[in-house]
């Protein structure tokens, strides 16, 4: 799969699983690699830039003794979530139209 098309999806992905429940990095990539091979080393940046772009916000709690850095998605990154909805319909259309399914 294409570099920029796979980070677009796992950065899709990462939100669509913390739209569902605030999340840290394990439990992300688990829910993740149903769908798409993900590890850490690609997660963590991807973190980082939803953190940076303001579609996740980050926060740290107590798990068994232990600091446990836990993600959440930010209004915008819903509204991203909501905008790629929006236009799943004609990426389809496109996805179909360029692997030769005309509809």
């Amino acid at each position: 799969m294409d570099t920029q098309l796979r980070k677009g999806l796992l950065e899709l992905c990462v939100l669509a699983v913390l739209r569902e429940h605030d999340s840290y990095g394990y439990q992300i990539i688990k829910e993740i690699s149903e769908y798409i091979d993900i590890s850490e080393s690609t997660l963590y940046p991807i973190l980082r830039r939803l953190e940076s772009e303001e579609k996740v916000v980050t926060y740290n709690t107590q798990y068994n003794n232990r600091i446990r850095k836990y993600h959440k998605i930010s209004e915008k990154g819903l509204h991203t979530l909501e905008e790629f909805s929006r236009e799943k319909e004609t990426l389809i259309r496109i996805i179909d139209w360029v692997g030769g399914n005309k509809t």
